[in-house]
């Protein structure tokens, strides 16, 4: 029997309590929007020069130096065809060949289809689209400190990113459950993002037929809406990130998962993740020339195999201790490569990614919290326009925060309003209020003011900013405390958005008949 059946019937109360929250969040989702359009100017570090040296420089590794394609016969191939020299697994590409294929056909924006058509979101041009933290093992909230992830917790974060009207997107593998098993898992953190929220999402990667599921399921979700009928290819439904193996190096997993979101018509975000020091120059200027030359080379790879296929450039760029080794956040280095990737993907004219609330914090202290705002800033600033990590980063990535996420979800609100920029409408000049007010009074009781301050400023849902004997008389809360009030409060009141039961059904289904084809070890 379902357990709703067994349940006492709530109290009238009770009910029509729980029916008004109901309608207020319906209320508060309505007056969210899908995606940021910016209103304010681009900030750049470099000028014209400056930008055409570090792309002169990306071409010069290309020509001379070369990148590896490891394990991939095919990709091999496909370069050789295209003009490019191969020598064993190094490809050496001609100078401006990359570019030429990108802008012969990329397209400069595109859109990601959610299955709830109102949360569809553009990626590129003056958009800025907010996703969640993505890959790390552990979790960690007040309660219980840091342990594993399991697909609980992944089911909790994909719900909580739902709730949140700042975040535009569910995002990918928020944390790993590692509770199952690694050739099974996939399938139910993609069914995850398809069941608990009607928001866009990113498909797995770890290995081709990872991909191939992803594809499968995406198309059992979408139906009869997964081909555009005014161009005969799949609507691109599903973003992916396909990391290279920095320096200069694409592995064969990598590869495989990207050749079948290229033909499917997928968007791949291609992005060299390096600690520089380790990985690349100690240097701004040469970190930005290598993440370049390694981006262009599989965004081109991605035109070759389907023109027109939509991608983003990505960067992911931290510093490193040259005391420890250990990669380091928030300074000012990265912010600098951030800024210049920034500019020369829109020299491309391709959407791009970087960015987030990143840190290096155990715990989600005030390291966590100045350390992701000069993370989040620049982002902001620089025009990112697919923004991973925005939520609920700690440790470096390697730790998922609960705390962490509703604490950084409420600064990305504060983003919303400084994209928005300065509105110059009537209402915003505000003289009607001050010739209402005139000369040495005030203005809390005008019309104007009667009128806006509802939406006048943003408002935290996490600070405080009562009185120190209001604070006290509730308890003396920290920042940490209310956040953790806040995302149990926000799980306990979560509503699943509806998802057909056919499609339901169906999605079930396939993931059942695909797991029985697995051994049950866990590799």
């Amino acid at each position: 029997m379902d357990e709703q059946q067994t349940r006492p019937a709530a109290p009238a109360r009770r009910t029509g309590a729980r029916d008004a929250k109901r309608a207020a969040r319906v209320a508060q989702a309505s007056q969210s929007i899908p995606y940021i359009t910016r209103r304010i100017p681009l900030y750049e570090v470099l000028d014209e020069d400056g930008l055409a040296l570090i792309e002169r420089n990306a071409d010069t590794i290309l020509e001379e130096i070369g990148i590896e394609f490891r394990e991939d016969p095919e990709a091999l191939a496909v370069w050789k065809a295209a003009g490019a020299d191969v020598q064993g697994e190094l490809v050496r590409m001609p100078r401006g060949m990359c570019r030429r294929l990108i802008q012969a056909s990329a397209p400069r924006q595109f859109t990601q289809h959610a299955r709830n058509p109102a949360r569809n979101v553009e990626i590129g041009g003056p958009h800025t689209v907010f996703a969640p933290a993505y890959g790390s093992p552990f979790v960690r909230s007040l309660d219980e400190g840091r342990r594993y992830a399991n697909i609980e917790d992944f089911r909790n974060f994909v719900k909580l990113a739902y709730l949140s009207t700042s975040l535009h997107h569910s995002g990918g593998t928020i944390c790993e459950p590692v509770d199952l098993p690694v050739n099974k898992r996939h399938f139910d953190m993609v069914y995850s993002h398809m069941k608990y929220s009607d928001k866009c999402f990113m498909g797995s990667v770890t290995h081709p037929e990872r991909a191939a599921d992803t594809v499968e399921m995406a198309k059992i979700l979408f139906g009869d809406g997964w081909i555009d009928p005014a161009t005969g290819k799949p609507k691109t439904c599903i973003v992916s990130l396909i990391n290279v193996n920095s320096p200069m190096t694409y592995d064969a997993t990598m590869l495989g998962a990207l050749k079948v979101y290229a033909r499917a018509n997928q968007a791949c975000i291609v992005t060299p993740f390096i600690l520089a020091g380790a990985m690349s120059p100690v240097t701004v200027a040469g970190t930005a020339t290598q993440t370049l030359a390694e981006a262009l080379a599989g965004l081109a790879l991605i035109q070759l195999l389907n023109p027109g296929c939509p991608m983003v450039l990505g960067s992911f760029a931290s510093s490193l201790s040259m005391q420890s080794g250990a990669p380091t956040f928030g300074t000012p280095e990265p912010a600098l490569v951030l800024y210049v990737m920034a500019a020369l993907a829109r020299r491309l004219s391709l959407p791009f990614r970087s960015g987030g609330s990143l840190c290096a914090a155990k715990i989600p202290d005030a390291q966590a919290a100045f350390e992701s705002a000069q993370t989040l800033l620049p982002t902001c600033l620089a025009g990112v326009n697919f923004v991973l990590h925005t939520a609920g980063w700690l440790e470096g990535g390697l730790a998922m925060g609960y705390e962490k996420f509703v604490m950084d979800a409420d600064q990305a609100g504060m983003m919303h309003t400084l994209l928005a920029g300065v509105d110059l409408s009537e209402n915003g000049q505000a003289l009607s209020a001050i010739r209402e007010v005139g000369p040495g009074k005030h203005f809390l009781g005008c019309a104007h003011t009667l009128a806006n301050f509802e939406t006048a400023f943003y408002r935290s849902r996490l600070a405080d900013n009562n009185s120190f004997e209001q604070w006290e008389a509730e308890g003396r809360k920290d920042m940490t405390q209310r956040a953790n009030e806040r995302w149990k409060k926000m799980l306990e009141e979560y509503v699943a958005p509806p998802l057909e039961p056919a499609v339901d059904e169906a999605l079930i289904d396939y993931m059942n008949r695909r797991k029985a084809a697995f051994p049950d070890s866990n590799v």
